[in-house]
């Protein structure tokens, strides 16, 4: 979800009036790179932190899109375990050997002690060190990487030297298998396995309410929010998964409805004691200490009763996506004759937006997908096999209260025309038969959207355009201005693209990584920079 920005209502200082005629206005000029570099060399540009900081991304945004820089292949390494990437750096074998991928070419960086299948690390997220207060440790100032080892032990290491900050042991009864962000870089929580209710179970009587477990942290420093228990007695029978985001517990059910609950006012109103890591303290008349062995972490967020929903929908495949300016959600009715659209709704009200149900009208093998914009502008992305639309939200002029969907821009795969595919056929007795399709809008001969990716601190889309020839897929990069969608820059990758595999492509500042699966569960990574060669 994203926040709605404020507005402001105080009137600006009146201007003094001007007698004297004004000057002829001149065309803005454009500094090129070597004069923007040359002015901050002389310290023409303002010491602000941020306004430096502008100034060099906007630099390096001319030096990337100009005519004589190329992305150059310099780097590939394969592995026989999935690849991760955060931030500049590069995980092989589950998070155990790291590399950064910021020089001219990765370099290695540390590798963690070999780990047993039952040690391996299993999840990882990235927390980043905070600028607004000094804290008592001065490793806690750095950023570190959030690890989870399959044996229930949740680990700090520093990204520098993969040296182990703090390690908190989780518990001895339930298997925690995910880590994701509540709030990034503030909150973020372990999701346990699920309890599954097997027909033995139920015939012996066994009572399986719990369904899964959520143990909640604060980063930096490491603190403990608690621990919930997801039971079927409390949520329901058909609750068939949770997740946590934005200080939100969402829950979604077998009959395809998701209900929203308060997660700040759970944990005030049903925290039955306050833990602390380290600390030792009494739980059910045993001495121990929290977040050590054997003990771990027991429940403290123990719900009695029926809690109030925030917000509950009926939607086809349990997705709903809250966000915009102001405040609106995206779905899909769970009827058979809605499946393909997507609606936009104010949250206010649930009132459909003023040509709120976005329709590709696309026969494809894969579906269109659809998304707030992650610039916090408040925008939606609608992606499909050939288009990609990008909305606003805003208010109509016949009613303040109600909003209105209109496109901002659109970019369009740049693809041929192909006759033959388009032809109808004829049997050998002569009967014409009408092609009720002529060509699949993913159809693999065409130029086919797969990816889009968002580099904030350039303010770039990177859309993947893939296209199948006999031999191979051939996928190229196409940069284009986030504010306008106007095309900049095309940047083809050399290894082929396999659309049957797995794929995943970052767009991070002058770097392009791109990780792939392929055959016999093999993975690959491979790293572009740019380079910079002499105008012809």
């Amino acid at each position: 979800m994203e926040c709605s920005s404020s507005m402001s209502f105080v009137q600006p200082p009146q201007k003094s009036v001007d007698l004297v005629r004004p000057h002829a206005k001149s065309r803005p000029t454009r500094k090129n790179v070597s004069m923007s570099i040359i002015s901050r060399r002389y310290g023409i540009f303002s010491k602000d932190a941020g306004t430096l900081l502008r100034k060099n991304m906007k630099i390096l945004r001319q030096i990337v899109l100009q005519d004589t820089t190329d992305f150059t292949k310099v780097w590939a390494m394969h592995s026989k375990s999935p690849i991760a990437y955060e931030s500049g750096r590069i995980y092989f074998e589950n998070y155990r050997c790291c590399y950064s991928s910021c020089p001219s070419k990765p370099q290695f960086l540390y590798e963690l002690p070999k780990r047993t299948k039952a040690e391996k690390l299993e999840d990882a997220l990235l927390c980043q060190c905070p600028l607004s207060e000094a804290l008592s440790k001065p490793s806690d100032q750095n950023p570190c990487l959030l690890a989870l080892a399959a044996d229930n032990w949740l680990y700090r290491f520093s990204i520098k030297t993969g040296e182990q900050l703090q390690k908190v042991y989780l518990s001895p009864h339930h298997k925690f298998r995910y880590l994701g962000w509540d709030v990034s870089q503030e909150t973020f929580y372990i999701k346990s396995v699920q309890n599954k209710q097997t027909p033995l179970v139920r015939q012996a009587g066994v009572d399986q309410s719990t369904l899964l477990y959520l143990a909640v942290f604060k980063v930096v420093p490491l603190e403990l929010v608690g621990v919930l228990e997801i039971s079927r007695r409390v949520f329901g029978s058909s609750v068939v998964d949770v997740i946590l985001s934005q200080g939100v517990l969402a829950v979604s059910y077998s009959s395809k409805v998701v209900k929203l609950y308060s997660f700040e006012n759970i944990v005030q109103k049903y925290t039955t004691k306050k833990l602390v890591l380290g600390e030792r303290c009494e739980w059910n008349g045993v001495w121990a200490t929290i977040g050590e062995p054997p003990f771990g972490i027991p429940v403290n967020i123990s719900i009695s009763d029926d809690i109030p929903v925030l917000f509950e929908m009926s939607c086809f495949n349990n997705g709903i996506q809250i966000g915009g300016h102001p405040w609106h959600y995206i779905f899909t009715p769970n009827n058979k004759r809605h499946q393909g659209t997507h609606h936009i709704c104010s949250l206010q009200d649930g009132s459909l937006a003023k040509n709120g149900i976005q329709d590709m009208n696309c026969c494809s093998l894969e579906s269109d997908w659809i998304y707030f914009h992650p610039d916090d502008s408040g925008r939606i992305i609608h992606v499909g096999p050939s288009t990609i639309n990008v909305l606003k939200i805003l208010k109509t002029q016949e009613c303040c209260s109600q909003s209105e969907v209109v496109p901002e821009f659109s970019i369009t795969a740049h693809r041929v025309n192909n006759q033959t595919a388009s032809k109808d056929s004829v049997t050998s007795s002569g009967r014409v038969v009408k092609r009720r399709y002529h060509q699949l809008d993913d159809d693999p001969g065409q130029e086919t959207f797969r990816m889009v990716e968002y580099e904030d601190e350039l303010d770039l889309l990177a859309v993947v355009e893939v296209m199948n020839t006999e031999e191979e897929g051939k996928a190229h990069v196409c940069l284009h201005d986030n504010q306008t969608g106007m095309f900049k820059k095309k940047v083809p990758l050399v290894e082929s693209w396999d659309v049957t595999y797995s794929h995943k492509l970052f767009f991070d500042l002058e770097t392009i990584i791109h990780i792939e699966q392929k055959k016999h569960n093999q993975f690959c990574c491979h790293v572009y920079k740019i380079t910079c060669r002499r105008p012809d």
